[in-house]
Parts: structure tokens; C-alpha cells; sequence
């Protein structure tokens, strides 16, 4: 546990239809939420043919952050998650709108991959109804993405993320609002064709209850309860109602659905389309709603990581073991950078810090998994599992940093795979690495022998080592990696001095 954990935590989730934000307060391990803020943005909709976001919903999207970040721009690093989904995975010009929304947040948003929203909201789904040893479906209609998960009680078992949301289906098969039989047809053709995968593993078959996550859900079941066409959630005869309704009107203003907000009425159908030819695909005739979604699932999440129960830990041994990783010399290494991490100055080596440290101990673990591929250029197929894997708990952020970090660990050393990081890795992940690549250097015998007391500085692109009398000339082999060593640092414009 953290020795002052904040007071006040918060989680922000970056919808492609709407951004929402949670406030909690922390006490002794118990959340209690205190404020809820939710805006309509509808990020899919600024997404050009090109798949880049329109100035005009960035503007949108970013005038909702300013006043998001009034409420917690002063909560201290590591009390707020925000997370950004289906649309910012998407667009190709993301990289440029998150500069400007971690500015008018003041805190850093991450991209998350499809799975992860589907553990993340699974999470929430989860603790909002406690513990229950029965098998669930999880179904989340977003924006630009559906997730379905099956699980029980707080472990999911099967994740899926497809891409159909109700804005994106709403834009392409109800556009302006119109309404038909013939639109609304395709529209759940799309949807089946896009589950009709994934139908054996989530069929009525596999699961006990279905459980909805989402405004798309929730303002369907209050839809067709208002209208008296069920009373429990959602039904497949409801849902057949509903659809019976809508397809006898040419436009969305001519509905009358009682208990519909406004703003969600254009994006309406698609979720209508979705949930219908799911119900259909899979089987369903009743869906009750959680109240838990992304947002409570990213609220718990950092729980764990204030309180050390972080699922990235546990993603990092299950990697580990999975890829036949040597355990014993990952030991070795993370006690070699443990010794040469005490040596040095936080005050001058900036990247000495409890997250960055981290980040070097899951590199030890996981920087030989390529090994199970092939040995030569391992580290690349390291790197290539790390950044291209679903991992949970990790963000593409996350895992773009330890795939550079384990890249870079052997071999050529090169600045200019940092300069797309995001600050400050862009300028702590070459340290972080210089020390990874010296810890396994030293430890290249594999022996469990103790290393003797050397010592290290590090300044700016200055590295010395001095070891005990003697010591280097008893270790040839040593000594010539170190030789090898200071040329690579060399090209990259470090000098690696050793005596």
C-alpha cells in the first residue's frame, strides 16, 4: 500500500459517444462515490473517410475536457485513470488530440485496446453487483465498439470487442436520422455478420444470466419499460416491439418513446439494431442492467494499483510463464538493478521513480520471452509479443514503452526508437534501458554467484563503473561485453567509462 494514499480518486473514460468521469473518495481501502459527470461527445461521429478526427469534434471533445479538468486537474499523480476507446484506437490523428486533452486535463489519458475494455468493464459490471458464483454475460454497446464477456464473479473468462457501435451503426444505416424497414434490416445483418464468429463461444448455451453495460442498454430497457412492453430489463418481446414501432416511422423525430433522453435519440437505432440482432444471434430473451460499467471497472482497477494488487503484476507472470521465461535469471537481473538503482541520485536521475522502477522490473521479466520463437534477434520477438499482445491491465501506451524498453536492451542502442514516447518516457526510457542492458551484462553468466561491489554513476550521458582491484582482469568476458557495450553507447552519443 501506497504510505499516503490520496483521499480522493477519479476515472475518466473517453467514449466514442460519451466521455464520463467518476469521483470517489478513499478511505482505508473503501470507495464512496461523490460526483458523476457525463457529456454526449460523439467522437465517432468527427471520424473522416481517412480516419481522422474533424477539427469541429475536437473542439467539442476538448471544450468537455476543460471542464472535466477543472474537477480534478489538482488531484496528485496517480489518483486519476482515464482511459480513451474504440475511436481514439482508431483515429490516426489521436497522437495529436491527446496532447491537447492531457492539456485540459492535466493528467495522462492512455489508449486502451478492445480486450482491455472488455476486463475493464467487466470489472465494473462485477463489483457493482457483487459477488455471484453463476456464469454471466457482460454486453456493452459503445460508440464505436460492442464488448461481450463472459464471466463469474469478479474473473472473466471469454472477452470480445467488435466493431459496431451506435454511432458508427447509426451513421452508416440511419443517417440523418431516417428511418426504414430496409436500413434497419442491414443494420442487424451488419451486426450478425459482425458476431457470427463469436456465436458458438457466447450462445445461450455457455452462460446463466445476461447482465447490459451502457447508456445504449439502459436507455433501451427505459424505453420499453415506459411503453409498457416489459417489465424487467430488456426482452427479446420487447425488443421485438420496439422494432415493430421504429420500422413504421420514416424519421427519429417522429417517434414518441417516453423516458428517451434528447441527445441520445440519434444514435438510437444503432444501438436498437445491435441489441436486437444480438438478442437473436445469441439466443437472449432477458437482459437485466448493471449500473457498473467502464468507468467503475477503471475506479477499481486503480484501487488495486494504490493498494498493490496491480493485474499488470499478475499479466507479467502468467507472460512470463507462459513464453518458458528463465525465472531464476529474471531474479538475478531485478536484484542487479535493484543494486545499481540505490546507487543513484533521484535528485540528478530523474527517471528514479516508483513507476519508472517498475516498468524495469517487468522489462527483466519478460526481455527473454522471444527465446521461445527463436533465439536469434530474440529481443525483437520479445518486443513484438509485448507491444502486439493483450495484455491486462497495460494500456497501448503501456506496452509500446516495455516493447522499446526490451528492444533496446541488447545490441545496437538507438535514440530514435524513444522520440515517439510520450513525456517524460521520451526522455527516462533510454536510462531506464542503459540500465537494463548493464544488469544483463553482468548477469550473462547465469551463475548465482554475487556480483562484487562495483560502483555507478550515471551523468547526463556520462556512465562510470568502477569495480574492485583485479576484478575485470579475472573476468575476461566481462570486460570484452563491456568493451562491445561502450561502442554501442558510443554511436548513441553516451560514453560508458569502466576501471
Amino acid at each position: 500500500m501506497q504510505k499516503n494514499p490520496p483521499e480522493i480518486v477519479a476515472a475518466v473514460d473517453l467514449g466514442s459517444n460519451s466521455f464520463h468521469m467518476i469521483v470517489c473518495s478513499l478511505n482505508q481501502g473503501k470507495l464512496t462515490t461523490i460526483d458523476r459527470l457525463k457529456e454526449m461527445v460523439r467522437l465517432a461521429s468527427g471520424l473522416d473517410k481517412k480516419n481522422n478526427l474533424d477539427n469541429k469534434t475536437q473542439t467539442r471533445a476538448l471544450e468537455c475536457l476543460e471542464r472535466f479538468g477543472q474537477r480534478i486537474r489538482n488531484f496528485p499523480p496517480g489518483s486519476v485513470r482515464i482511459v480513451g476507446t474504440n475511436t481514439l484506437r482508431t483515429a490516426k490523428n489521436a497522437t495529436e488530440f491527446l496532447v491537447k486533452a492531457e492539456k485540459a486535463l492535466h493528467h495522462p489519458i492512455h489508449i486502451i485496446s478492445g480486450i482491455e475494455e472488455a476486463r475493464l468493464i467487466y470489472q465494473g459490471v462485477a463489483h457493482s453487483l457483487g459477488s455471484n458464483a453463476s456464469l454471466r454475460l457482460v454486453m456493452d454497446i459503445g460508440g464505436g465498439s460492442t464488448e461481450y464477456i463472459i464471466g463469474t464473479g469478479d474473473t472473466p473468462k471469454e472477452k470480445e470487442s467488435l466493431y459496431m457501435g451506435c454511432v458508427t451503426v447509426s451513421d452508416r444505416f440511419f443517417r440523418d436520422g431516417k428511418l426504414s424497414r430496409i436500413g434497419f434490416t442491414q443494420a442487424c445483418l451488419f451486426a450478425e455478420q459482425e458476431l457470427e464468429p463469436f456465436e458458438k463461444k457466447f450462445h445461450r448455451n455457455n452462460w446463466d444470466e445476461a447482465i447490459g453495460a451502457s447508456g445504449s442498454l439502459r436507455a433501451i430497457a427505459k424505453v420499453l419499460e415506459a411503453k409498457n412492453w416489459s417489465n424487467n430489463g430488456i426482452t427479446r418481446d420487447g425488443l421485438e416491439q420496439l422494432v415493430s414501432y421504429m420500422i413504421q416511422r420514416n424519421h427519429i423525430s417522429e417517434l414518441d418513446l417516453p423516458d428517451l433522453d434528447p441527445e441520445r435519440l440519434p444514435v438510437f437505432p444503432g444501438g436498437v439494431a445491435i441489441a436486437y440482432a444480438t438478442f437473436r444471434t445469441l439466443g437472449i430473451e432477458q437482459m437485466t442492467i448493471s449500473d457498473g460499467a467502464l468507468r467503475e471497472g477503471l475506479i477499481h482497477d486503480l484501487l488495486g494499483r494504490i493498494y498493490h494488487q496491480d493485474i499488470r503484476s499478475v499479466t507479467v507472470q502468467g507472460l512470463s510463464g507462459r513464453y518458458h521465461s528463465d525465472k531464476a535469471q529474471a531474479f538475478r537481473i531485478k536484484k542487479t538493478i535493484g543494486y545499481i538503482l540505490n546507487q543513484l541520485n533521484p535528485d540528478a536521475c530523474l527517471f528514479i521513480n516508483e513507476n519508472a522502477t517498475q516498468f524495469l522490473k517487468w522489462a527483466a521479466d519478460l526481455h527473454e520471452i522471444g527465446r521461445d520463437i527463436a533465439h536469434s534477434q530474440y529481443h525483437k520477438h520479445s518486443a513484438y509479443i509485448i507491444e502486439n499482445g493483450d495484455l491486462a491491465g497495460f494500456s497501448k501506451q503501456d506496452q509500446i514503452l516495455l516493447a522499446t524498453i526490451i528492444r533496446s536492451h541488447r545490441r545496437k542502442f538507438a535514440l530514435s526508437r524513444f522520440q515517439d514516447l510520450p513525456e517524460p518516457w521520451n526522455t527516462q526510457a533510454p536510462y531506464l534501458t542503459l540500465i537494463l542492458r548493464l544488469a544483463v551484462l553482468l548477469r550473462r553468466n547465469r551463475h548465482d554467484d554475487e556480483l562484487p561491489n562495483f560502483a555507478i554513476a550515471i551523468e547526463r550521458t556520462t556512465i562510470t563503473l568502477k569495480f574492485p582491484v583485479d576484478w575485470l582482469s579475472q573476468s575476461p568476458l566481462t570486460r570484452a561485453d563491456l568493451i562491445l557495450e561502450a561502442d554501442y553507447m558510443k554511436a548513441a552519443d553516451f560514453t560508458l567509462s569502466f576501471s
